[in-house]
């Protein structure tokens, strides 16, 4: 498998990772918050916020899948870049509000991490696409 098959897998399991997130905390937000690592949520109106949290994650899968689609994987690798502000933000939320260093940084900052990682690969490839040198070498 090649680098730039690697990459779109990545991108793909991104995605589908924020909208599965998305639907979780749409329509059972109390089983998908007990996994994020804060101790205490909140209740009553103020359990609106695992709406907010549900369209942002549905919208940032959206967005990957979109551009993966559409073929722009160097618009892919930016949007990548400026989208792995959300999982160490919610690190830095998980450690601000009581929440342990296991989800703070086995949760959310991996996944920043893998983001972070997935960019640089897109960049790498569309590089590659860009500059009209194969993606993978062939025997010659």
């Amino acid at each position: 498998m090649n680098l730039y098959r690697v990459t779109t897998a990545l991108s793909v399991v991104l995605g589908l990772a924020c909208l599965w997130f998305g639907i979780n905390f749409l329509f059972a937000p109390e089983w998908a918050a007990s996994g994020f690592g804060i101790p205490s949520w909140p209740e009553g109106d103020a359990a609106g916020y695992f709406a907010v949290k549900a369209v942002r994650d549905l919208a940032n899968g959206a967005i990957v899948l979109t551009l993966l689609a559409l073929g722009k994987r160097r618009a892919l690798a930016w949007v990548m870049l400026l989208l792995a502000i959300v999982p160490f933000g919610d690190a830095g939320a998980v450690l601000a509000h009581g929440g342990g260093y296991a989800a703070a940084l086995g949760i959310h900052a991996a996944t920043g991490a893998f983001v972070l990682l997935t960019a640089g690969l897109l960049f790498a490839t569309s590089a590659q696409e860009e500059s009209g040198r194969p993606l993978v070498r062939t025997a010659a």
